[in-house]
């Protein structure tokens, strides 16, 4: 009789790892279930010399199939596909290693090819969905392998991979929102930077020339304005750098410097809990992170994922610091036997109205319903939030690049004005 190998988790939360032996999967996932346990990953361990076969086919299979050399992640819209088609395919009846093969067969030549290859030559050698996704990190995150385990082991494949497409078309939509909106006001002000940049290297210099020669004293402003045009265009001796070169980078250090402090807990830490209070932007990542959350949370409650496990899917996937800690002390306070709503409360990193529909979800049992009314409640508030911000950005960039230009008129007209009135007098 076949071993299998399995994980789960007890009536408590805590993880388990035993062996247990059947005649089939299903067999082994009822007996785990009989002994009190909710599994999570169950495998058959092969013998050596299955092991050896298996390893033999799947060189066979490389030699006969296309290899492609490809970086980086899967693109979210593709796994989002992959993902609904794969759900139509096992809805149709369809055997899953047929479905991953005719997935495979219709994929272009790239990184995706090569995972759905991958899988499904994992699950033909004996493996289970989520335990070879596991293995391709490039596309499935830890997300979407919990969620393909729970599917299996409920019987429910179909609908949960319907349930995630859904999931990932949500999120890719708000995302793809906010980065839209975000386009016009980074555009403009790009060009406007480039324009008042030309500006001070080419055109103040110019009139620098025209000053000298009249020999007038020249007002501070215009003094400020010429001596920063020379830093603009290295025109000091000892300058070795352009400041036109520095206000172009600039964004670009920035945005390096802050990805590399995001990679240490410490700098983590401050750049999360800063952004969240900017001015403006601070509010809508609020609501985009609350919105992400309380997805996750709902997605995988309503997949039958044990609630302590969900909760730790759903603090790696936060996307920031101050919501992992948060939820962190609500998983802690759970399994000390507490309910969801008062730690959650506790935290302060959620608007009331979220904490009481997660206390009325608790009381009626709706736990999963009621996060993801929570979710899409944010998500429209996300959207018009990107469209207020829109709105209020187009005048005040307005107000500010007229300000600047307005200030290099009047230092560039004050010094012509003098000279205007010292003709005049002689």
């Amino acid at each position: 009789m076949p071993t299998f190998a399995y994980e789960a988790l007890d009536a408590s939360g805590k993880p388990r790892k035993a062996e247990i032996d059947a005649a089939s999967s299903d067999e082994a996932i009822s007996k785990i279930k009989s002994m009190g346990f909710f599994p999570t990953s169950v495998r058959e361990r092969k013998t050596k010399g299955a092991a050896k076969t298996e390893g033999a086919k799947a060189a066979k299979k490389k030699k006969k199939g296309d290899f492609t050399i490809s970086f980086g992640k899967v693109k979210t819209k593709t796994l989002t596909q992959f993902t609904r088609q794969l759900s139509t395919l096992q809805d149709a009846g369809l055997s899953l290693l047929r479905s991953l093969q005719v997935l495979e067969q219709q994929q272009r030549p790239g990184l995706m090819k090569n995972i759905i290859g991958s899988v499904a030559e994992d699950v033909e050698g004996g493996s289970t969905l989520s335990d070879a996704m596991a293995k391709q990190p490039k596309a499935f995150d830890r997300l979407y392998v919990k969620m393909v385990a729970a599917g299996e082991i409920g019987g429910v494949l179909d609908l949960i991979l319907q349930r995630l497409a859904d999931f990932l078309e949500k999120a890719q939509r708000l995302k793809a929102k906010i980065r839209g909106a975000m386009i016009y006001p980074a555009a403009v002000i790009s060009i406007a930077v480039l324009i008042v940049t030309g500006i001070m290297v080419f055109v103040i210099p110019k009139f620098q020339e025209i000053f000298i020669d009249f020999e007038i004293e020249l007002p501070g402003l215009t003094v400020w304005l010429i001596d920063t045009s020379r830093w603009m265009a290295a025109a000091d001796p000892g300058q070795a750098i352009p400041g036109a070169v520095w206000v172009v980078v600039s964004p670009f250090v920035a945005w390096l410097f802050i990805k590399l402090a995001r990679k240490t807990e410490p700098g983590r830490a401050v750049v999360d809990r800063v952004k969240l209070y900017i001015p403006l932007i601070g509010p809508l990542i609020k609501k985009a992170t609350v919105a992400r959350f309380t997805r996750t949370l709902g997605t995988l409650i309503s997949a039958g994922v044990p609630i302590l496990e969900a909760i730790m899917i759903t603090r790696d996937t936060s996307g920031n610091y101050v919501y992992e800690k948060a939820l962190t002390k609500v998983h802690d306070s759970i399994r000390e036997g507490e309910s969801f709503a008062n730690p959650l409360r506790e935290t302060k990193v959620v608007d009331a109205i979220v904490v009481n529909m997660v206390d009325v979800g608790e009381e009626t049992g709706d736990l999963d319903a009621m996060l993801l009314k929570v979710a899409d409640n944010y998500d429209e508030e996300v959207e018009v939030a990107v469209s207020s911000l829109v709105s209020l950005l187009e005048p005040l960039m307005v107000v500010v690049l007229g300000v600047i230009v307005g200030t290099i008129v009047v230092a560039l007209f004050l010094p012509l004005v003098k000279m205007i009135e010292s003709v005049g007098q002689n």
